[in-house]
């Protein structure tokens, strides 16, 4: 009887004991910042995980995640520099970086969702309020003239840049507002920047115009250099054909020059015989089989004849 009585006690102790320790005890993950708070005043600051003790009842434990945590707003509209409308969908990474802060103004992970949802929507608006719609879009601050490929990559590294310069401006100022509340913002990002649905359908007629316009130019300037080539290629054509022909008359001119001189040679030698011989060509070309001519035998047509 005596033992049994003994060992409620022993029970007895080792339940209050536990009790004690769960009461008082509690552990620090490395995933987590505490503040300890003694009737409401914050008395420390825990950074570093391990096992800690409380006291009961008048000191409660503020325990706050310290990794980092994901941001992600639902799209809103903007409007640009040039007044259009945009919808942007944009999300950041944030995490706490001082504890007792965030305990005196948030309290909550929730609460501080909403309140980056203030910080970060203005700052988007803000700058983006900057810019008009074709720098957001194509990042084209550049005018001038000057080839396709050239100006594709310029406008490529412009429109690189300006997004960067974009997004680390709007990163940069929602730090300055969110590290009053223990805040540090390790980055912002715009997943997509669309035009609201009344307007995309005159955007893209706009662009589809543009477009249209740009192929009239296009082939314009391709039947004009079309033109410029056929009209050399004519003028080099008449310009060749006028050479041959000046060529060949020089060459049928020197020929000819050359002929009556191979002729007047021979006649020298025998006139009589050439004489003879042209009369017998000519007979041969007016009198052909059938022909019957009229004249009198007397005539010089006929000396060869005799």
């Amino acid at each position: 009887m005596k033992s049994f009585s003994a060992i409620k006690i022993l029970l007895f102790i080792v339940i209050g004991l536990v009790v004690a320790y769960s009461a008082t005890a509690f552990v620090i993950d490395q995933t987590e910042y505490a503040v300890k708070i003694r009737l409401g005043d914050p008395v420390r600051i825990y950074k570093e995980p391990g096992l800690h003790f409380r006291i009961p009842f008048i000191t409660e434990i503020f325990v706050v995640d310290n990794r980092l945590l994901t941001y992600d707003a639902d799209p809103g509209s903007i409007f640009t520099k040039d007044k259009k409308e945009m919808v942007v969908d944009n999300y950041a990474k944030w995490k706490v970086t001082d504890p007792l802060k965030f305990y005196q103004t948030m309290r909550s992970t929730s609460q501080a969702q909403a309140r980056l949802d203030d910080i970060i929507y203005s700052q988007v608006r803000q700058v983006l309020g900057q810019h008009t719609l074709t720098e957001i879009v194509s990042g084209s601050q550049h005018s001038g003239q000057f080839s396709t490929q050239i100006k594709n990559s310029v406008l490529d590294a412009e429109a690189i840049n300006l997004r960067k310069s974009i997004l680390k401006e709007i990163t940069e100022n929602a730090q300055k507002e969110a590290r009053a509340f223990g805040i540090e913002i390790e980055d912002v990002r715009i997943k997509r920047a669309d035009l609201p649905t009344a307007n995309s359908r005159a955007v893209y007629g706009r662009m589809e115009a543009e477009r249209r316009r740009d192929a009239k130019r296009y082939r314009s300037e391709g039947e004009e250099q079309s033109l410029s080539i056929r009209s050399a290629a004519d003028r080099d054509r008449i310009k060749l054909l006028a050479e041959a022909q000046k060529k060949s008359e020089e060459i049928r001119g020197t020929a000819d020059a050359s002929s009556v001189s191979i002729y007047a040679a021979a006649y020298g030698k025998d006139p009589d015989f050439f004489k003879f011989q042209r009369s017998h060509d000519a007979y041969r070309e007016t009198m052909k089989e059938g022909t019957t001519l009229l004249l009198s035998s007397e005539r010089d047509f006929f000396e060869s004849l005799k």
